[in-house]
């Protein structure tokens, strides 16, 4: 999953991030830099697509003042009292809920998205299971989503009292998921169709 042209031991931060190649799909994460080719299946896509709608649909029918935004789109972790150009944390979440609009920039949000939702691709799971779900936890993302079209499962994280994601809720795509941040809201797997 490594690039061929960065260099390496070093660490990469939302500075050398802005000046990379606008044809390489990338993240940072903990300064290290993470190739996001090849692109997504077509199931990937599929998926993505209908609940990116579903959540829009929904979003703007109750008038919530919350955007939904779909890779690629840059969310920038940003440390207490770092500039964020700094910033060695830098992901393109598949569906991102910003429902703090001060975080939207032209270039992204700027901080901790509401929601996020990966939906898994079989070239790098391990980046969703594992570093994702570290990176996110870290920088309190409300609610974590990871949808796995190969195995037809959800798995959802929700930060706990103590400000940490505790066990995850299991989910099939024949299940009914409520959406955490919002009270009256829940996406009916069940309607998306993976063949």
């Amino acid at each position: 999953m490594s690039l061929e042209w960065p260099e390496i031991n070093k660490e990469y931060t939302y500075k050398d991030y802005l000046k990379f190649p606008d044809d390489k799909r990338v993240e940072i994460i903990e300064g290290r830099i993470y190739d996001m080719s090849p692109s997504p299946s077509r199931i990937h896509q599929k998926v993505l697509i209908e609940l990116a709608i579903m959540i829009g649909n929904f979003i703007k029918a109750s008038q919530k003042p919350c955007e939904v935004y779909v890779a690629p789109f840059d969310v920038v972790f940003i440390e207490e009292g770092q500039e964020p150009e700094e910033s060695k944390n830098i992901v393109q979440p598949d569906i991102s809920v910003i429902c703090d609009k001060v975080k939207l920039t032209e270039r992204g949000c700027m901080g901790s998205p509401d929601l996020i939702i990966e939906v898994v691709s079989p070239n790098n799971s391990s980046h969703d299971y594992i570093r994702k779900l570290h990176l996110y936890n870290r920088f309190k993302v409300k609610e974590y989503w990871i949808v796995n079209p190969q195995t037809r499962d959800i798995l959802v994280y929700r930060l706990n009292v103590e400000g940490e994601y505790g066990h995850p809720e299991y989910y099939t795509f024949s299940s009914k998921v409520k959406m955490g941040i919002f009270e009256d809201f829940e996406i009916d797997f069940s309607y998306i169709k993976v063949d």
